[in-house]
């Protein structure tokens, strides 16, 4: 099976907010969220809990625990098998903050207008 590619979104200004969110991340936790997402490019489409969830919308989420600590990566699909990471948070609270999820959706509303425009980069 081909694997899907994982991109991150970016800024108008070229900057990647997931990037610059994984790089404040502990060592560990950094490690274990990338292999998270390369487990994500293996299973695309077809990835379930615990890796995965849909949350709205065609919104998903990659689930990464290390030890206490729980952090969320917002994606979507793109045509073809590439996803497009928009945003990421250290998890404090039950259920996903509804502020991320319309994050993730700003960014992929502008990632389509500017993708259809030839702006997008």
């Amino acid at each position: 099976m081909e694997k899907f590619e994982v991109d991150f979104y970016k800024e108008e200004d070229g900057s990647k907010p997931v990037g610059a969110f994984i790089r404040t991340l502990d060592l560990k936790l950094k490690a274990k969220v990338v292999a998270d997402l390369h487990l994500l490019e293996e299973y695309g489409n077809m990835a379930r809990a615990p890796l995965s969830k849909e949350l709205d919308d065609g919104i998903f989420e990659v689930r990464t625990c290390e030890g206490n600590n729980i952090v969320r990566i917002l994606y979507f699909f793109d045509a073809g098998r590439l996803i497009v990471v928009t945003n990421g948070f250290v998890k404090k609270q039950q259920k996903t903050p509804k502020s991320e999820i319309l994050l993730a959706k700003t960014r992929r509303t502008d990632y389509f207008r500017r993708k259809e425009a030839g702006t997008y980069e």
